[in-house]
């Protein structure tokens, strides 16, 4: 499997998908279970374990609330560079 490129990707969704999203995530963090999702064409496991924050933001103009989910990817998945390279 390929190393997996940087990526920092937000994605405007419909209030309605935004709440299923949620929903779900929900559901999966209260019942200690793995959460799978897609964004944008990548599909996504987030680990029973993940951390979980809520994040505030402040500007002169705007205002920002991030509701984060946050794990370490697995080390055995992560590319291995072969010797003499």
């Amino acid at each position: 499997m390929p190393g997996k490129r940087a990526r920092d990707i937000e994605k405007t969704c419909s209030t309605r998908e935004f709440v299923a999203k949620l929903r779900r995530l929900a559901d999966a963090l209260e019942e200690g279970r793995a959460f799978k999702i897609q964004v944008a064409g990548e599909r996504l496991t987030v680990p029973a374990g993940a951390t979980i924050s809520i994040e505030h933001e402040r500007d002169d103009r705007t205002e920002e609330i991030e509701f984060q989910v946050r794990w370490r990817r697995d080390p055995a998945t992560r590319p291995r560079l072969r010797a003499g390279r």
